[in-house]
């Protein structure tokens, strides 16, 4: 069964009903609270979009309000291949329920996940057979893209942003994921954050909303 995700969630600042649902997929010892903030910054340009970031259900030891989406010890392909697929049915599941939750349907989704969260968002999004409306991944690589074709149901616009000193995620992993995801069909775009290491630059988060005002909008 399942296990149950939940996190902080911002509701329109329109004060309607959603017209879209963004989620936020955080990073490796991070959490939602972490990501909700760019939300808040997201909001002026989308007033209509709910935003809700799930915690991770792994807490890592010894650190408060750390969590993980899978356990992380090699960091090697075959690690985060299994990760990311045992992770993905829950995160999966937190999806249809948020959807439906707001009476909306997989074309008003939209993922934007940051390192260990761009990786889930990238594989739990391009294997779910309804659309979302678009990802945007961060910092982050695509998993086991040697089954990418195999495994693959959709096919949304993705953006890829990376910072060029990314001294956590090799800065090279955009373009290999890139070519990965233009082989497999996806459209797919990539904004470099020059000078910019593992994080999240103000010239990403702008590239990252006009994405989105564009993809649902």
């Amino acid at each position: 069964m399942p296990m149950s995700l939940d996190g902080p969630r911002l509701a329109p600042l329109s004060g309607s009903k959603p017209d879209a649902l963004i989620v936020f997929v955080h990073g490796y010892g991070s959490n939602g609270e972490d990501l909700i903030s760019l939300g808040a910054m997201m909001q002026p340009s989308l007033p209509g979009a709910a935003f809700v970031a799930p915690d991770a259900p792994g807490e890592l030891p010894f650190m408060a309000a750390a969590y993980q989406w899978w356990p992380i010890e090699e960091f090697s392909m075959a690690e985060r291949s299994i990760g990311a697929e045992m992770a993905r049915r829950d995160f999966d599941a937190f999806l249809t329920a948020e959807l439906e939750a707001a009476g909306l349907d997989s074309s008003r989704l939209l993922l934007i996940g940051f390192s260990q969260g761009a990786m889930l968002a990238l594989h739990a999004g391009l294997r779910r057979p309804a659309s979302p409306a678009g990802i945007v991944g961060i910092s982050g690589m695509l998993v086991a893209p040697e089954r990418l074709e195999a495994e693959i149901q959709s096919r949304p616009p993705t953006l890829l942003i990376h910072g060029s000193e990314d001294d956590v995620v090799p800065f090279r992993s955009m373009q290999l994921a890139a070519v990965a995801l233009e082989g497999a069909g996806v459209p797919v775009e990539t904004h470099i954050s020059h000078g910019e290491g593992h994080s999240i630059a103000p010239d990403g988060l702008k590239a990252a909303i006009t994405f989105a005002q564009r993809v649902l909008y």
